[in-house]
């Protein structure tokens, strides 16, 4: 081999090293703790089912925790800690209504691994193993997790304005903030089905009863029914079903709800009164398979999003401080 094939091949490595090594892109595997922590799907599925029947909430809480973990700073962990201060990633306004039920049941798990393998289990793992988890429990597709997710070690409020999805966000902004971080529209079509489940506070969606009409998009009959929840000032706990048929369920009546002008976000709505997206959002309302897989491959692409791995971040002893 001549000096130039020689550089030149001396390049390519190097390129192909940097590529791996980005921050970000580490590798996950299923199974990473099958030596060191064999039993932790199994520790982690008890705790959460332990939490589950204290409280109904406990569903769609840890769900939307995993979301907003891994949209700010990556799935590291970050939204778990506690300041005393008062400047963590929780505490920004965009993470205030995340319901307490979510980060009890990522505390509670994360005791009963570690009471079993001390500092072996990331808490950014744990959360991706809750969410799955409660999916499943609430009749949702299973799927395998990938793991070997390090805890991040930042969190800051700062950090967390614009990098969430609001609830009158329109399409193009959907597709825009989850394109960040490589989930194409129908990824982001799948991951608003988490909408199943929950409840949203009134003061996210009274622009669309108490404006100088009430929006179009919306059924009148759904949008007497929110009234009857919701008046014109309500109390600022008061909150109303995503999915009013089946709101602890996991399925696809979410879509269906959309497909009948009963969404209860703009941001929900808009995916079938947007020509771009309704076709997908009418195939998951007739077909639930569909919906299924769509959303098990979507929630696997979330769970990579900005992850540390190897040497990066640490693995926490408690959720919520850095070690």
């Amino acid at each position: 081999m001549g000096l130039m094939e020689t550089i030149k091949t001396a390049s390519i490595l190097v390129m192909v090293f940097m590529i791996m090594s980005r921050p970000g892109e580490g590798q996950l595997v299923e199974n990473f703790y099958r030596s060191t922590c064999p039993n932790v799907e199994s520790i982690v599925r008890q705790a959460v089912t332990n939490k589950l029947t204290q409280t109904i909430t406990t569903i769609a809480s840890t769900l939307r925790l995993f979301l907003h973990d891994c949209f700010v700073e990556g799935c590291d962990g970050s939204v778990l800690i506690a300041s005393p201060n008062g400047d963590a990633e929780k505490d920004a306004p965009d993470n205030l209504s995340l319901a307490g039920d979510g980060f009890d049941t990522v505390i509670k798990a994360k005791q009963s691994v570690e009471s079993v393998c001390p500092g072996v289990v990331s808490c950014a793992d744990i959360l991706a193993l809750a969410a799955r988890d409660v999916v499943v429990l609430a009749g949702g597709p299973s799927f395998n997790v990938e793991l070997g997710r390090r805890d991040g070690l930042v969190s800051q409020a700062s950090r967390v304005a614009g990098n969430l999805p609001s609830p009158d966000f329109n399409l193009n902004q959907l597709n825009a903030l989850f394109s960040r971080h490589n989930l194409n529209q129908i990824d982001m079509i799948a991951l608003s089905g988490a909408h199943t489940v929950g409840f949203s506070h009134c003061n996210r969606f009274s622009n669309r009863l108490y404006s100088s009409r009430v929006d179009p998009t919306l059924d009148p009959s759904f949008a007497q029914e929110l009234m009857g929840t919701c008046p014109r000032n309500p109390d600022p706990n008061v909150v109303a079903a995503l999915d009013p048929q089946t709101p602890t369920g996991f399925d696809n009546l979410y879509y269906q709800n959309l497909v009948a002008g009963r969404g209860l976000l703009t941001s929900d709505q808009v995916l079938f009164t947007d020509g771009a997206s309704k076709s997908t959002v009418i195939d998951f309302a007739n077909n639930p398979g569909n919906f299924n897989g769509a959303f098990a491959a979507a929630m696997r692409k979330l769970g990579r999003v900005g992850v540390k791995t190897g040497n990066q971040g640490q693995i926490r002893r408690d959720c919520t401080r850095f070690n």
